[in-house]
């Protein structure tokens, strides 16, 4: 579902946070709600999905020539044991090539189109987040950007360049986030196209059968939804350790106490 996706990308952006050099609470917090709001993205080929409908006529457009777009890419590379099917929903946009192609797409057109092309994108991420997670990510997202533009000071132009960097990584990972969690469901997800697996060039990858998962089902409501929001808290930098810190202090004693007379 949805908010699912949403909250694996943002898990997903906060984990990938410090390895880009965004190891502030306010970098991390722009990145994974970036992320978040991306790894919805992949589901614009479905004309019912919050992507699809998040800004009316322009997605549902945009979402049509995806669908088009998948639906003849698929006609045209099908192998011999693929499926009789349009090749539309959870096809193109649910690949490797399509997450890294849409990522490098971000990185040169926020590099080439300035502070209005990242704000552009970051905008349309929080706003796709906000519709699955809730209203409270615009304001949490909005402050950490203030906070960024602050500390930057009148160093713009190299911030400017790491966030266009950044925001690439941010749109591929998300992408490829909902990819892996749409592996993990009953369908399964063909995102290593065009690598010919069985005979099928859109190989529906998925685990054995016992640990796959329905759509909107107990599983996902009842355990992956929990887990993964009680690991979107523990990313936020300096949570965890801040966390792990105080269950020190609470349920181990000082030394005085537990040294022998």
């Amino acid at each position: 579902m949805g908010r699912t996706h949403a909250l694996t990308g943002w898990c997903a952006g906060l984990a990938l946070a410090p390895v880009l050099g965004a190891g502030t609470v306010h970098q991390a917090v722009v990145f994974g709600a970036t992320t978040a709001g991306f790894a919805l993205l992949p589901d614009l080929d479905h004309p019912g999905a919050s992507a699809s409908r998040l800004l009316g006529p322009l997605t549902g457009l945009i979402s049509w020539i995806l669908r088009r777009t998948s639906a003849a890419l698929y006609a045209l590379t099908k192998g011999p044991r693929d499926e009789k099917v349009t090749g539309q929903h959870r096809h193109m946009s649910h690949t490797v090539l399509f997450a890294l192609g849409l990522g490098a797409a971000t990185a040169a057109g926020t590099r080439a189109g300035g502070p209005w092309a990242v704000a552009g994108v970051v905008i349309f991420g929080l706003l796709l987040g906000a519709a699955a997670l809730g209203d409270w990510l615009l304001p949490v997202a909005a402050g950490g950007v203030a906070w960024w533009i602050y500390t930057a000071g009148p160093d713009h132009a190299r911030e400017l360049s790491e966030v266009s960097g950044w925001l690439g990584i941010a749109v591929a990972a998300g992408c490829f986030a909902h990819c892996l969690g749409d592996s993990l469901t009953v369908a399964g997800c063909p995102f290593l196209f065009p690598i010919p697996i069985a005979g099928e060039t859109w190989y529906e990858i998925r685990p054995p059968r016992a640990l796959r998962f329905r759509t909107g089902k107990k599983v996902e409501n009842r355990l992956i939804f929990p887990v993964f929001a009680i690991a979107a808290v523990l990313l936020v930098p300096g949570v965890w350790a801040f966390t792990t810190s105080t269950a020190h202090r609470l349920f181990v004693p000082p030394a005085s106490q537990t040294a022998n007379p």
